[in-house]
């Protein structure tokens, strides 16, 4: 018994690709990528600063990747039914607002907390940007979702060379510094949800 694929018909000639709201949101994942995977490359800094084991460090991971994965699907559904675009820089924030209370952390608490919200941040920015992704793509899906993802990639391959080029290496405040990266990103979203 065979199986019959069925392709979706090709973008229609009415149907343009919006390339500057997808260079926009390519853009802004790039730099919510970047800033969300100072993360791991800050692990040795804080493995010495706190004086952590490693199952600490591994809480740490599991408390941002918890938060980005599993509220993802409920902020995802919730999108679909009401479109949030502000949503976008609000995602960013939360990154932000994580990193910098990483950068200014005194205790295991503090750090946890900050990984929870950049786990927010994720959890937030990624379902309304894909979204925003497909329908800027003027029907090539593909295309769009492609140009989307190496925004993200590139952001997540800059972040560990963002925090050894930041000028402060081997301090954990360079966290501080390094999150301004998302500034830009918080301004394009919020310029393309007016």
């Amino acid at each position: 018994m065979g199986m019959a694929l069925t392709a979706e018909s090709p973008h229609r000639a009415s149907e343009r690709i919006l390339y500057p709201i997808l260079a926009a949101i390519s853009f802004s994942h790039l730099l919510n990528d970047m800033v969300q995977s100072l993360i791991p490359a800050m692990y040795p800094i804080l493995k010495d600063s706190f004086h952590l084991d490693f199952g600490q460090i591994g809480l740490i991971t599991l408390t941002y990747q918890i938060t980005a994965s599993l509220l993802q699907p409920f902020v995802g559904t919730y999108t679909d039914r009401k479109p949030q675009p502000y949503s976008l820089p609000v995602g960013m924030s939360f990154t932000l607002f994580g990193l910098l209370l990483l950068s200014v952390a005194s205790n295991f608490g503090m750090l946890i907390a900050g990984s929870a919200l950049v786990g927010m941040g994720s959890a937030v920015f990624h379902p309304e940007s894909s979204r925003v992704a497909r329908m800027a793509s003027g029907g090539q899906h593909g295309l769009a979702q492609c140009v989307f993802q190496v925004g993200g990639n590139a952001g997540s391959a800059m972040g560990p060379l963002l925090t050894a080029l930041s000028g402060l290496p081997g301090e954990q405040r360079s966290m501080a510094w390094s999150s301004l990266a998302d500034l830009p990103g918080i301004v394009v979203l919020t310029m393309a949800s007016n």
